[in-house]
């Protein structure tokens, strides 16, 4: 299922997520590799992620082609299950998934909106926010 997304396969062809997800990628490629060697060491990339004015605009292309990937049929809503599967594939805990999905306060089908979504991932990548939804995702569960 998400690799039908991210090839945009079922969906609008004006609304494809992998333009949202490649447009991200060169985005942060292009900010990252400032010696324009096509690596991207350490050291070019702590300063920039620590340095909201210049990695801001990355996260928000990196929220909205997330975002996007959680809604294939366009409706503007991610229900939870496809939202469990892409912050899986992310590298998340389910426990954690399920903890942060939520504190973002689905409606009762179990859906949240996208805005609320890319809201969330842009505070996570905030160096200077606490006590958000997004910390749900590297609290410590019990077993």
């Amino acid at each position: 299922m998400i690799d039908r997304q991210v090839t945009g396969q079922g969906r609008c062809s004006q609304h494809r997520p992998g333009r949202h997800v490649r447009r991200y990628w060169t985005t942060l490629a292009t900010e990252l590799d400032t010696h324009g060697d096509g690596v991207i060491t350490v050291d070019e990339f702590r300063p920039f992620v620590l340095d909201s004015e210049r990695f801001g605009p990355t996260i928000a292309e990196f929220a909205e082609a997330l975002s996007v990937l959680g809604d294939p049929d366009g409706d503007g809503l991610i229900e939870h299950p496809l939202f469990v599967s892409l912050m899986a594939a992310i590298g998340f805990e389910e426990a954690n998934i399920h903890a942060l999905f939520d504190t973002l306060g689905p409606d009762a089908e179990d859906r949240i909106t996208m805005a609320t979504w890319a809201g969330g991932i842009k505070d996570y990548y905030a160096p200077d926010m606490a006590g958000i939804p997004g910390d749900q995702l590297v609290a410590a569960r019990a077993v």
